[in-house]
């Protein structure tokens, strides 16, 4: 694999010495954008937290657990695997069209699925059908997803003033991890206020029902953003690129797409497994009770839309690669920390758990290094791609990889020397970042 070469330096390449500050609108488009993004990713998340319910729920009663709890991952799974083919339609679109249109549609494809989620009958009332269905729905949000997050990061850095691109990518990934943070509430609200068989019988519905109520709320708050400056200034002096946006991505910019690749893979290890997966893993591995489990969720994902700030502010006074070192590194250390104590007895548990929150943070520095990485007529097609494959390979193969093959090997700790290998890469990249001084925000 050849280098990355180094990161284009229109809009998105900015120094914080010629850092402009934010106006009213940048500030309006920002907190919409992100308020938009939190709302929709509850929508996909949501599924994940309600794992053991589900699988109870849309499998035959006496289906082994082991076998239920892979099936329902499957699912899951599944929402990863066709993240690609959106986000490759809409980046297509969002190329040659505009980017505003794409960020509405996409919420609204999300708004849809999650809603027929929670009226969907269970495997109880119409058998084989209500998983096929459930599969089919997760499906639309896979592809409603993947042309979310790459869009909304390529519109916010594309608003951004110069010196405040990191500040703005960071700003928006911490809305999407206060769409963590609102699911792991509404899990804990569930299943602390709400009886096993209560939540069984009708409490699992009101997650999703919400989600769809707030992804029409968002498709409602997306009507009054405008189109990115640099999107119309190359509309204005015809620039917008005429070819597949995809074709010239990978004959022009491959090493770009290794990058942002390796880099998702790193955002992918701390939010599935720290994130999403440990709830589920703490109540089926190490006993814990369901509300303890997601109390410290949520003090992690609270922890973690904080820290996303702090990690684009970080990126814009520091650079990219001292940013994402700091970053990875502390996702190694942490993630070792709160399983060790798990495996001897958690009790320290809420304390790691938030702390590992705190480093799974480097999700704000993540983005910046990737809308740098292709130059404005490509940036959604580039970033999309990339972002997606790469989500898709790793967001579906991480459970049954952690849950199948290491496990048996290393126990408990399974999850950490995952989590802790993956953050070796984001090393290897942020060095990278580091030995070409053109690579820094603050010195292109």
């Amino acid at each position: 694999m050849n280098p990355p070469q180094p990161m284009h330096s229109d809009a998105v390449a900015a120094t914080p010495a010629g850092a402009a500050p934010l106006s009213r609108k940048d500030t309006r488009t920002l907190l919409l954008s992100a308020l938009g993004g939190a709302l929709e990713f509850y929508d996909f998340v949501i599924f994940v937290f309600l794992t053991e319910t589900l699988r109870q729920l849309f499998f035959p009663v006496g289906t082994p657990e082991w076998l239920g709890t892979l099936q329902i991952y499957g699912i899951f799974a599944a929402g990863y695997l066709v993240r690609p083919i959106g986000g490759v339609i809409m980046a297509h679109f969002g190329d040659r069209s505009g980017r505003k249109r794409m960020f509405t549609l996409s919420v609204f494809l999300m708004a849809l699925p999650t809603l027929f989620i929670g009226l969907l009958p269970t495997y109880a009332q119409i058998g084989i059908a209500a998983p096929l269905l459930l599969l089919a729905l997760r499906i639309v949000q896979g592809i409603a997803i993947g042309g979310e997050v790459p869009g909304a990061w390529t519109f916010v850095a594309e608003h951004a003033p110069r010196g405040r691109v990191g500040f703005a990518c960071a700003s928006l990934s911490a809305g999407l991890t206060a769409g963590i943070l609102i699911g792991s509430l509404i899990s804990t609200a569930i299943n602390t206020w709400l009886a096993p068989a209560q939540v069984l019988d009708w409490g699992w519905r009101v997650p999703f029902v919400l989600g769809g109520v707030f992804g029409f709320l968002a498709v409602y708050l997306r009507r009054w953003l405008s189109e990115t400056p640099v999107f119309t200034a190359m509309r204005e002096s015809r620039q917008l690129v005429r070819e597949l946006p995809l074709k010239q991505v990978l004959r022009d910019h491959l090493p770009g797409v290794a990058l942002s690749m390796l880099v998702t893979w790193l955002l992918t290890a701390a939010i599935v497994v720290i994130i999403l997966m440990t709830p589920t893993i703490v109540q089926q591995k190490f006993g814990m009770a369901p509300s303890r489990a997601f109390l410290g969720n949520s003090l992690a994902a609270f922890c973690l839309t904080l820290s996303a700030i702090g990690g684009g502010w970080l990126t814009d006074r520091i650079g990219r690669g001292r940013a994402l070192l700091i970053g990875s590194l502390g996702v190694l250390a942490s993630s070792f920390a709160l399983y060790y104590d798990l495996n001897h007895g958690a009790h320290n548990f809420l304390l790691l758990y938030a702390l590992a929150g705190v480093f799974v943070g480097v999700v704000g520095v993540i983005p910046a290094v990737m809308v740098a990485a292709f130059p404005a007529p490509v940036r959604f097609s580039g970033l999309s791609f990339s972002y997606n494959v790469a989500y898709a390979v790793f967001g579906a193969a991480t459970p049954p990889l952690i849950g199948g093959y290491l496990a048996p090997h290393f126990g408990g700790m399974a999850p950490a020397y995952y989590v802790m290998a993956v953050a070796l890469v984001g090393v290897a990249v942020s060095a990278y970042l580091l030995s070409d001084p053109r690579q820094q925000f603050h010195e292109d």
